[in-house]
Formats: C-alpha cells, structure tokens, sequence
C-alpha cells in the first residue's frame, strides 16, 4: 500500500511536473514534513540520492521514519 494518498479522496497520488497530483480529484498537492520532537516544519536535505531532515528549531536531523508528513490540495 502506498503512503502517497489524497488529503481529500484518498486515492493513491501519482508524480507530474515534479510534484504530486490526484488523477482522481485532478488537484495538485504538496507534501510537508514536520519535526516529531517540535512539531515544526522540516527542511529537506537531498545528497548523494537519499533524502533527509533537519530541524532548525532543534537544530538536528531527523529520521525520515520518524517524520510526520501531511499533504495538502494545492490552492488554484
């Protein structure tokens, strides 16, 4: 099962133009990370083909398992 799904619909997100869109909803949508210490929002580090987290409130990485994502329907 994919962790990629619509805030709306909940189907499954496909990747267009860079970003995540909704076949079903037809809606572009944005994936935010948040810090599960602090709650604040995560800066995303990409190296060497792997992704990871920094908070600059806790001033740490994060691990990626430990983040908590939220999409949101982009506004037209």
């Amino acid at each position: 099962m994919s962790e990629n799904i619509c805030p709306q619909c909940e189907s499954e997100l496909s990747w267009k133009d860079q970003g995540y869109f909704c076949d079903y909803c037809q809606q572009k949508v944005t994936k935010t990370a948040f810090c599960p210490d602090c709650s604040e929002q995560l800066e995303k580090l990409q190296a060497c083909g792997s992704a990871s987290y920094f908070c600059n409130h806790c001033n740490e990485l994060k691990s990626k398992s430990r983040v908590k994502t939220v999409f949101n329907i982009v506004a037209d």
